[in-house]
């Protein structure tokens, strides 16, 4: 059984860095061909893909927080990381790391159980 659990911040100052981390147990991050992916929620909306690490290392951002975004991991820890840069209130949102079964944002199989990140001063 593959368990993902975010760990990070809950609260986040205008302009400053968002990092969250996920580690995973039950299955490495290395094995074929699973997306270690970050996806979010803000309050009243619906899921936002940020994006994914892939089992290579390859990574791959929404188009439209590209320039804000950045995925690593730690393999010798089984996590993944999210840093999302120059964070406004609009960045407020319950924030979920998943497995994607085939990199396309459609069929995740297993979830962390999300966690409240809140951009204010």
């Amino acid at each position: 059984q593959v368990q993902l659990q975010e760990s990070g911040p809950g609260l986040v100052k205008p302009s400053q860095t968002l990092s969250l981390t996920c580690t995973v147990s039950g299955g490495s991050i290395t094995t074929n061909y699973y997306y270690w992916s970050w996806i979010r929620q803000p309050p009243g909306k619906g899921l936002e893909w940020i994006g994914y690490i892939a089992y290579s290392g390859s990574t791959y951002y929404s188009p439209s927080l590209k320039s804000r975004t950045s995925i690593s991991r730690d393999t010798s820890k089984n996590q993944f990381t999210l840093q999302l840069s120059s964070v406004t209130p609009e960045d407020t949102a319950v924030y979920y790391c998943a497995r994607d079964l085939n990199g396309l944002g459609s069929n995740y199989d297993y979830w962390g159980q999300g966690t409240q990140v809140t951009v204010s001063s």
